[in-house]
């Protein structure tokens, strides 16, 4: 069971993960994201905000199976990560990804709440890793990713903040 200070740290990871503190949160960076703008590779920028998109999608999953997983199968990196096609297949391409998104980080989440969340131990199939690790990895990976998904949005002409 998590003592109230493990609370407390578990409150503000949840805080962190979900954005808005110090930073813009995923559900409003990615929110109105026009169709025709989707897979424009802006000049100068290595990847379009589908790419981008889908990296957070998959860099979050592999995240959270490693987390709960003892017969996690390490990913490729960065082969796997990248999404080589720079524009969605369709809508339901886009729609499907973003909403993948919010039910890894609602199911991690549920990790860190779990009445017997233990944030320290290292996983007995990591180097290392613990939970407490992984949850300031999606944080800092996916804030990373919002704010380029913003400077991209403004590069396109689609950001209105």
């Amino acid at each position: 069971m998590a003592s109230t200070q493990d609370k407390e740290v578990i409150k503000y990871l949840v805080k962190f993960i979900k954005g808005g503190q110090a930073f813009a949160p995923l559900k409003v960076v990615l929110g109105d994201v026009p169709a025709q703008k989707r897979g424009i590779v802006p000049e100068g920028l290595p990847y379009s905000l589908w790419q981008l998109v889908e990296h957070i999608r998959i860099a979050q999953w592999d995240i959270l199976d490693f987390s709960r997983n003892p017969e996690y199968k390490e990913t490729k990196w960065p082969d796997d990560y990248w999404p080589k096609e720079t524009i969605p297949k369709n809508e339901a391409a886009w729609e499907n990804s973003i909403k993948q998104i919010f039910a890894d980080e609602a199911e991690f989440i549920a990790l860190l709440e779990a009445p017997d969340c233990d944030l320290y131990t290292p996983f007995s199939w990591g180097d290392g890793q613990n939970l407490l690790r992984e949850a300031m990895l999606i944080a800092n990976h996916n804030s990373h990713h919002a704010g380029q998904i913003i400077l991209m949005r403004r590069l396109l002409g689609i950001w209105k903040n």
